[in-house]
Formats: C-alpha cells, sequence, structure tokens
C-alpha cells in the first residue's frame, strides 16, 4: 500500500508539473507578450520620444541666433533681408525644429531598438550595432560633406552669376528653406553603404550582384542629386551624385569583406 501510494502521489505531481518551453536558438531574447502589452509599449516609447523632441526643439530655440549664425557662414557677401514680419521668426522655429530633431534622433532610434530588439534574431541582432552606428556616423558625414563642399559650391554658383549685375540681398526664409534641406537630404543619401550592408549581411544581395549594377547606381545618382538638391545648378548636382556612387561602391567593398 505505501508504494501504491508514493506511485499515485507521483503521477499527480507529473500531472500537475508546468511544462518547460523549449527555447528557439535563433530567438533566445524573444519575449511573449499580447497584442495590447505590445501597443502599451509602443505608446510609452513614442511618448517618451515626442517629449525628447520637444525638449530639444526648446532647447535649440532658446539658443537659435547662434546656430542660425552658424549657418550663415556659407554665405559670406550675402546681405539676408526680413521681407515680412515675423518673417526670422518663423526661420527661427524651423532651424529650432531641425536641430531639435537632430539633438533627439540618438534618443529616438534608442527606443526604437529598445521595441524591436527582443523579437529579432541572433544573426540581426549582431546586425543592429553596427548598422545603427554605421548610419549615425554617415548621416553626420553628410552634413559636413554639404555644409562644407555643397552649399558653398551652389552659394558661390549663385553668387558669381549675378555678380555686378544684382545685389546679393536673399530672403532669409528662401535661403534656410534651400540650406536645411540639402543638409538633410545629403544626409538621408549618405545611407547609402548602411542599407547595402544590411541587405548583404542579411544574404539578400551579394557584392558581385551589387556591382553587376553599378550603371544604373550611376544614373540613379544623377538623378537623385537632381531631386534632392534644391538648387538647379550642376555643380551641386554632380558632387551628391558622385558623392552617392563613390559610396556605393565604398558599400560593394563593405560587403565583399563582410564574406557576402
Amino acid at each position: 500500500m505505501p508504494l501504491a501510494s508514493e506511485t499515485e502521489s507521483l503521477e499527480q505531481a507529473s500531472k500537475t508539473a508546468t511544462p518547460t518551453t523549449a527555447v528557439d536558438p535563433e530567438f533566445p531574447y524573444e519575449v511573449e507578450m499580447t497584442l495590447m502589452e505590445h501597443l502599451e509599449e509602443l505608446r510609452s516609447r513614442l511618448f517618451a520620444s515626442v517629449i525628447a523632441v520637444g525638449v530639444c526643439i526648446l532647447a535649440c530655440f532658446l539658443v537659435v541666433n547662434p546656430i542660425v549664425a552658424l549657418l550663415e557662414v556659407p554665405a559670406q557677401g550675402v546681405t539676408f533681408l526680413q521681407l515680412a514680419p515675423g518673417e526670422y521668426f518663423f526661420v527661427s522655429m524651423k532651424v529650432a525644429a531641425y536641430s531639435g530633431l537632430l539633438l533627439a534622433t540618438p534618443f529616438v532610434v534608442y527606443q526604437i531598438a529598445r521595441f524591436v530588439l527582443p523579437g529579432l534574431s541572433v544573426k540581426e541582432r549582431k546586425l543592429l550595432g553596427p548598422v545603427v552606428f554605421g548610419s549615425s556616423f554617415l548621416f553626420v558625414a553628410g552634413l559636413v560633406f554639404a555644409y562644407y563642399l555643397l552649399i558653398p559650391a551652389a552659394l558661390n554658383f549663385f553668387i558669381r552669376y549675378g555678380e555686378g549685375v544684382v545685389d546679393q540681398a536673399w530672403s532669409i526664409d528662401r535661403y534656410f528653406e534651400f540650406v536645411l534641406l540639402l543638409l538633410f537630404s545629403t544626409g538621408l543619401a549618405f545611407q547609402v553603404p548602411v542599407l547595402q550592408a544590411l541587405l548583404g549581411g542579411l544574404g539578400l544581395v551579394s557584392a558581385e550582384q551589387m556591382f553587376k549594377g553599378w550603371r544604373y547606381v550611376v544614373l540613379g545618382s544623377v538623378v537623385a542629386g537632381a531631386i534632392l538638391t534644391p538648387s538647379t545648378d550642376p555643380l551641386t548636382q554632380s558632387l551628391l551624385a558622385g558623392a552617392v556612387t563613390f559610396l556605393y561602391l565604398l558599400g560593394i567593398l563593405l560587403v565583399k569583406l563582410l564574406g557576402k
């Protein structure tokens, strides 16, 4: 009888024991959440990102005059005019918005990474860090390239074209539309190697396949240079198209070094 009771207790314990869940080796950090939990996490991260962007925009607005003065440096010898009441105020808001968004980007990227991280495989996790770092570095490189090369080249073209015929007095609103658009479009154009490395790392496209399409990339770079640059001068468009083509070839080399 004691033996039978021990057997029954063991059977009952095995029935009530919680089954162990097998861990997928490809997704060892995956966390099961309900749809409402996912939406709640997304809401909280979006709210934190919006607050961070708002704080950065406000901080940049408080020191907007030095930022404006820095962006006016490439336009040496040009007089800026306020053609309507409050025009400079709205320009200041626009500059502060762009600058604040740029300043808050690392925090926003961190929130996005924290949201998608649990659902990534081991292979995708290894790519996340280099992709984020490379994207940030290339975006800043694009801003520097535009500030020191593209913008001065475009402005010198327009200044010399009208030299001796018209006075160089520009609307401050139109000038900053030109400068801010050129800065951010160049920063986005510099993301080409990151996209290539991501596609190559995931095994979607090889370096040989990328190299075979170089002619189409050159054509696309010229078209992108014409679309992304707000000016119509061929020098600025050629500089941007040449930079994108160079970055594409650099991306092929990077994918080749990754063994893809």
